[in-house]
């Protein structure tokens, strides 16, 4: 990927709340900034442990009108919905995009394994899961990416980030998700 412009848009994607039962419904928000600028907003579904996320994602993408703009797609952790896993290499390669997992801290990958051992096609996913590649850790980030190199995905991570350590469009796919669903933002963003 060559250097990144004065101005980015990146889109961040979050699940909203969500029923606990096998096979809900999952809210996703999707966030378009510019910088730190909203700039518009996408919003699909997934189910509760499923096997679409990846495609999902696409399918708010391609047919639509922000593709073209975007430098780097972000995503509030590798998995929506519990454990619907995005494979993130194929999601940065039908996208022709960076694609960046962004956690708030290191994940406790063996815990994650073991939650995923319960699911069925638990072999699928812990290959989804080790194709997300390494974490990254990068103050105040901790990510995984494919479809750029480490330090390119820590600029576009600063570079959308007003405050904190989470990138506004990160922050505003959660509040946005939690306040549809909800009538109200709540929780941390």
């Amino acid at each position: 990927m060559p250097p990144l412009p004065r101005h980015i848009r990146v889109i961040g994607f979050d699940d909203a709340p969500f029923a606990r039962r096998a096979g809900a419904v999952v809210p996703i928000a999707g966030v378009v900034c510019q910088d730190t600028r909203i700039e518009g907003l996408v919003w699909g579904r997934v189910r509760r442990d499923g096997w679409t996320a990846t495609r999902a994602l696409v399918e708010l993408l391609q047919p639509g009108k922000y593709l073209p703009q975007l430098h780097a797609v972000l995503l509030d952790g590798i998995a929506f919905g519990g454990l619907n896993m995005v494979d993130l290499p194929a999601l940065a390669a039908a996208l022709a995009r960076p694609c960046i997992a962004v956690m708030r801290r290191v994940p406790d990958v063996a815990g994650m394994q073991r939650a995923i051992r319960r699911l069925p096609g638990a072999a699928r996913r812990l290959r989804m899961l080790a194709r997300a590649g390494a974490i990254h850790e990068r103050p105040p980030f901790v990510y995984q990416v494919s479809g750029a190199e480490p330090d390119l995905a820590h600029e576009v991570l600063v570079r959308t980030t007003d405050r904190g350590h989470v990138p506004e469009p990160l922050r505003l796919a959660h509040l946005i998700g939690s306040a549809v669903i909800d009538g109200e933002s709540r929780g941390r963003a």
